[in-house]
């Protein structure tokens, strides 16, 4: 892996200076994944898939991973006679299904607060909008709980992971899908820091999808779910029609 790496690495040098032999100035900000598509098979265990690249001049290095959004559900527990039990709920809408960091050095010495906020960088900035109004502090109740709900589940990334530079110029870092990652399209951000300021970024698509029988099945229980509950129904019955004969003979 680590030899496919500095390939990789070489290979970003050369695309990177190839414009420099032709005459016009060269990008500021040159990057790309390994792979662009992360396939879920029966025994997906979760996965890496490489970033590397090549910047003109020295800088660092921030990279954002965003899932596919969607509406997420948070509920919120109240214990009643000794029972927990669901007490209220909030809807958000167009959420991140995932989000992960990177980055060569501690954020927040590479950018303020502002700028942080204006590029979406870092989960303390991401906008949660709730479907209806509710009251301030409320809301940081339920959207407390959805992060922490996420980093749980090793969707959210709090401590950013590591952007190594080999030299001046070439990066490389890692991006970690657990074994529990939605699937969809998924967009990677590399942001190249300078003087406290963003001076250039780049955008990538990264899809990550289901094949394979595993694939099959998942789209058949969607699209035809009242045929796949029957199906399910039917072969739980004949597993322990099968079960009792079997131990009744023994």
């Amino acid at each position: 892996m680590r030899g496919r790496g500095f390939r990789i690495l070489l290979a970003a040098a050369l695309l990177f200076m190839a414009p420099l032999r032709g005459g016009p100035a060269a990008q500021e900000l040159i990057a790309d994944l390994s792979r662009h598509l992360v396939a879920i098979t029966t025994g997906f265990a979760g996965t890496e898939v490489l970033l590397f690249g090549a910047t003109e001049k020295a800088g660092d290095i921030i990279i954002v991973v965003v899932g596919p959004t969607r509406r997420e559900i948070v509920r919120r527990k109240a214990r009643i006679a000794g029972i927990w039990v669901n007490d209220a709920k909030l809807a958000f809408k167009d959420v991140p299904s995932y989000y992960g960091l990177a980055a060569s050095r501690p954020i927040e010495t590479l950018l303020s607060a502002a700028a942080m906020r204006r590029h979406g960088i870092g989960i303390q900035y991401l906008s949660l909008n709730p479907e209806r109004q509710i009251d301030d502090n409320e809301l940081a109740e339920f959207r407390a709980g959805f992060l922490r709900y996420k980093i749980l589940n090793g969707l959210f990334t709090v401590r950013p992971r590591d952007v190594v530079f080999l030299g001046k110029r070439l990066f490389r870092s890692s991006i970690y899908f657990p074994a529990n990652v939605p699937t969809g399209t998924y967009t990677v951000q590399v942001f190249l820091v300078r003087d406290g300021r963003v001076v250039s970024a780049q955008t990538t698509p990264l899809i990550i999808a289901k094949v394979g029988v595993g694939a099959d099945v998942y789209h058949f229980a969607h699209n035809s779910s009242v045929l796949y509950g029957i199906i399910a129904i039917v072969v739980a019955l004949l597993a322990g029609l099968f079960a009792g004969v079997v131990f009744r003979k023994a």
